[in-house]
């Protein structure tokens, strides 16, 4: 099993940065990729950013040249590096994990990020 522990959300006014991280933790399982989701109220959950253990990437076209995604492949953690943040980028951040060979979802809980105008 695979635990998903997401930090780093919070408020922050327009223009501003934020960092997620995402550690994952448990045992008997390998990593293929990991990466950030969102869900605005009203709205589907989307893909905003993620990689693979071997570090390529793939981002929403809305976040593309503000937003960067990495990982620390010793520590099973992966980071979103969040900056020009619009009051559009308000949302539920959800960490997602795809584990290698059985191809697991996992998801985080999920961390509050609200940009103000």
């Amino acid at each position: 099993q695979v635990q998903l522990v997401e930090s780093g959300g919070g408020l922050v006014q327009a223009g501003g940065s934020l960092r997620l991280s995402c550690a994952a933790s448990g045992s008997g399982f390998s990593i293929y990729s990991m990466g950030w989701y969102r869900q605005a109220p009203g709205k589907q959950r989307e893909l905003v950013a993620d990689i693979t253990y071997s570090r390529n990437t793939n981002y929403a076209d809305s976040v593309k040249g503000r937003f960067t995604i990495s990982r620390d492949n010793a520590k099973n953690t992966v980071y979103l590096q969040m900056n020009s943040l619009e009051p559009e980028d308000t949302a539920v951040y959800y960490c997602k994990l795809i584990t290698r060979y059985s191809s697991s979802n996992y998801w985080g809980q999920g961390t509050q990020v609200t940009v103000s105008s």
